[in-house]
């Protein structure tokens, strides 16, 4: 199982960037796809995540200003960044809590990470 994110870069203060997730690989089903961010001298934290079928969660600090969806294509989500702070600076990372094919139990994936800076 592996998962391709891509989207980042550079953007001034009060931009937008989107961020895209895809995971491939032998998998059976997917339960949880979502994005946590890590910035310099600090620890990973969640940015949002999206449970199949059922509902999304946000951290307070992006609530109104991003937005994730699951793309049409399969096992794909993207994470619209709406309003950007310099304080959304950070290295973003793609996770998925799946059931691989052949597995037992859900496992966690991440993601390459990539990089979204927020300056002006």
């Amino acid at each position: 199982v592996q998962l391709q994110a891509s989207g980042g870069g550079l953007v001034q203060p009060g931009g937008s960037l989107r961020l895209s997730c895809a995971a491939s690989g032998s998998i059976s089903s997917v339960n949880v796809m979502g994005w946590y961010r890590q910035a310099p001298g600090k620890q990973r934290e969640l940015v949002a995540t999206l449970t199949w079928g059922v509902d999304t969660n946000y951290a307070d600090s992006v609530k109104g200003r991003f937005t994730i969806s699951r793309d049409n294509a399969k096992n794909t989500v993207a994470l619209q960044m709406n309003s950007l702070k310099p304080e959304d600076t950070a290295v973003y990372y793609c996770n998925a809590r799946l059931l691989p094919v052949g597995g037992y139990s859900l496992r966690d994936y991440w993601g390459q990470g990539t990089q979204v800076t927020v300056s002006s």
